[in-house]
């Protein structure tokens, strides 16, 4: 997951700066309010982009001491910090051209070169659109949830912040082309002021969806229902296990989470389990020696059925970090 990310990442940088140059130039020509726009909003688009690109890096950053499970989380305070600069940059700055531009119209010159630059972007920005689409998309069907559900609760922000940014870039190039073509038709310049309008509304309503996704990630979102299904299947299909309880499945980064559990053993069964691999006759007669032997046994025994059980819960966690590699983290506790 966390690569189609860096590539939908890195893909977005490097063809919303191409578009950036293209359309601030095409403003310096025309003098559209919504060219203007659309230039703020894919500069704030490479900046914000820029962020999440630092985030990928740092979140694979190993444990240490004062960060035992690792920096994986630290991808969601980037895409937070980047939805944060979508709202100020692109919606607030953009907003405030819009305002300014219809209360004070001016009419747009060489209607051509914008509409080629126009064009030009929705090409490249369609490219990113896809190939965070199909990352996004490649996320879902790993964790066998629907697109939809995935952009709402899936643990990546990265690749749904890149997807949803060139969305509202796309929709605003169609919006800045739409609002140009009024101005052509009706000769008032005020629908290039309403065209920066609603493209800085539609990036605060972008930023504010991401600002939600990644609280609730930096908050310790729950993992998808069907890793934590995975995860109990393991432990429901142990000899040993009796019921599990206290179950805690979070989010540890875009491609890990951590389980905590409390499990209650069946010391039947582990004591069966330990005492399949001895030899009872040779148990029995050094154990009922005398008093002293019988306890001597006794306590040797409450050391053997601790270590069994320790052996138990390795052999659990390991069974499910195979079964469920994105459990990286997996705590079981001995009720």
């Amino acid at each position: 997951m966390a690569s189609g990310s860096a590539k939908a990442v890195y893909a977005a940088i490097g063809a919303n700066s191409v578009i950036t140059v293209t359309k601030l130039t095409a403003f310096a020509y025309t003098g559209s309010g919504a060219m203007l726009s659309e230039g703020i909003h894919s500069a704030a688009d490479v900046l914000n982009q820029t962020l999440l690109a630092l985030g990928i890096k740092k979140a694979k950053k190993g444990a240490d001491e004062d960060h035992p499970y690792g920096y994986g989380r630290d991808a969601f305070v980037w895409a937070m910090i980047s939805a944060v600069g979508i709202f100020f940059l692109g919606c607030g700055f953009t907003l405030y051209h819009g305002i300014h531009s219809l209360m004070h119209p001016e009419a747009p010159e060489k209607i051509h070169i914008a509409a080629g630059v126009l064009l030009f972007s929705f090409v490249l920005e369609m490219w990113t659109l896809w190939v965070a689409y199909k990352a996004v998309k490649q996320s879902a069907e790993e964790l066998n949830i629907s697109f939809r559900q995935y952009l709402k609760e899936g643990p990546d922000p990265m690749a749904v912040a890149v997807l949803l940014e060139d969305a509202a870039a796309v929709t605003g190039v169609m919006l800045a082309g739409a609002s140009i073509g009024l101005y052509v038709i009706t000769g008032n310049p005020i629908w290039d002021a309403i065209g920066s309008i609603i493209i800085a509304l539609l990036l605060g309503a972008v930023a504010i969806f991401l600002v939600v996704k990644n609280r609730k990630a930096l908050l310790g979102q729950t993992v998808a229902p069907n890793q934590q299904a995975g995860v109990m299947s393991v432990l429901a299909s142990a000899t040993a296990v009796e019921s599990v309880h206290d179950v805690k499945a979070t989010v540890m980064s875009a491609d890990s989470f951590r389980f905590k559990a409390e499990v209650d053993f069946d010391g039947r069964a582990i004591a069966a389990s330990w005492l399949a691999s001895q030899d009872i006759q040779s148990l029995y007669a050094e154990a009922s020696a005398d008093a002293a032997a019988f306890e001597s046994f006794l306590v040797q025994f409450g050391e053997q059925m601790t270590d069994a059980l320790g052996e138990e819960i390795d052999r659990l966690e390991q069974a499910i970090q195979k079964a469920v590699p994105a459990a990286k983290h997996v705590d079981l506790e001995s009720d």
